[in-house]
């Protein structure tokens, strides 16, 4: 396992402090080992990464630290895998569980350049403390805009959030029971019935509460995660969190939007998401109209043999759970594949020498 930090889960250990998972633990786990009795219903970052150690540690996983992959390439029959450092190694099989936070989707906004204030996006953002007082406009209505948004309402920022093409709100829980649940159960339904189901359950659950509802989703064939729980919605309620239209330009002291309109901020979240970390294996891959590279069987490269993909498959089910899913699918593939070629991970000398 080649981990390009210093340390596992290093992704983890450098988002927002005040990061909780929306999803259960009961259906965060990964395989073999639940998360312990003490964790709340919906587990921390902090509460994930000491799970993350604690599964390290009881598998005793050989994981290798500050192993930065630039390059993956077939050769013949076999990978070739390039390290940063000089270091290579060869494979019958690959796994790549990159998932997505590494590349972060900026876009280009025109005039960036002669705005005098903050840019950073989303996978940047700590803690809301720096930004208290300060006129900040969050762009996107996912997941960690409804958060950071709220977060940042509440350490006193005055919020301004874009967006484009509208959420679809769920709760996070309905009776106590994580929405995840069901979406869990619902995952084989047709996408458009599926739709229907969160909307009707988003708009049910605004109606209880009496929140305002955001501009309708446009249904994408790339974005089938909803805005899960009402951090938003109430902080739109509460007047805390105001909306503005799409970006369409930077100013020099803030933003003009689609309709015309300008106002002053002085940082910009730009929290519109994140690509597929594929950059290592080059030419050697094709990608779906998602980003994503081809595969079959959810796991198994649709352009090359011996190569798979762990954590790149997201609906409502949650990352955590496709994640534990994809990794028992890969390991069963990989097992029948080297069952039948007989053929084992090996290095090259200079690997072995270094060690």
């Amino acid at each position: 396992m080649l981990e390009r930090g210093e340390s596992i889960a290093h992704t983890w250990t450098r988002l927002y402090d005040g990061l909780v998972l929306h999803t259960g633990k009961h259906l965060s786990a990964l395989p073999g080992l639940r998360f312990p009795a003490s964790t709340p219903l919906f587990p921390t970052r902090m509460d994930f990464l000491e799970y993350l150690d604690r599964y390290s540690s009881t598998f005793q996983l050989p994981v290798t630290c500050g192993a930065d992959v630039i390059s993956v390439r077939r050769d013949d029959d076999r990978w070739s895998v390039a390290l940063g450092d000089g270091r290579s190694l060869t494979t019958g099989a690959v796994v790549i569980a990159t998932g997505i936070v590494s590349t972060p989707h900026v876009p280009e906004f025109p005039h960036r350049a002669r705005f005098t204030g903050r840019v950073i996006h989303s996978v940047e953002y700590r803690r809301p403390q720096p930004f208290a007082g300060e006129r900040v406009l969050v762009v996107g209505a996912g997941n960690s805009s409804g958060e950071i948004s709220a977060e940042l309402a509440d350490a006193g920022a005055h919020v301004t959030v874009s967006i484009r093409s509208g959420a679809r709100v769920v709760p996070r829980q309905i009776f106590g029971i994580p929405i995840q649940y069901v979406g869990a159960a619902l995952r084989h339904v047709p996408q458009r019935w599926l739709a229907r189901v969160m909307s009707v359950t988003g708009g049910l659950a605004k109606w209880i509460r009496g929140a305002p509802a955001l501009p309708p989703a446009v249904d994408s064939p790339c974005s089938t995660v909803p805005l899960i729980g009402f951090h938003l919605v109430d902080g739109v309620k509460s007047g805390r969190i105001q909306l503005a239209t799409a970006v369409s330009e930077f100013t020099p002291d803030g933003m003009r939007f689609l309709d015309g309109s300008e106002q002053r901020f002085d940082s910009v979240i730009l929290a519109t998401g994140y690509r597929a970390t594929l950059d290592m294996l080059g030419p050697e891959i094709a990608r779906d109209r998602c980003g994503f590279a081809n595969r079959r069987d959810r796991v198994v490269s649709a352009d090359a043999p011996g190569l798979y993909f762990v954590g790149h498959n997201f609906d409502v089910a949650g990352a955590l759970r496709n994640i534990a899913q994809d990794a028992q699918i890969a390991a069963r593939f990989i097992a029948a594949q080297l069952n039948g070629s007989g053929r084992r991970h090996t290095e090259t000398p200079q690997r072995r020498n270094e060690r």
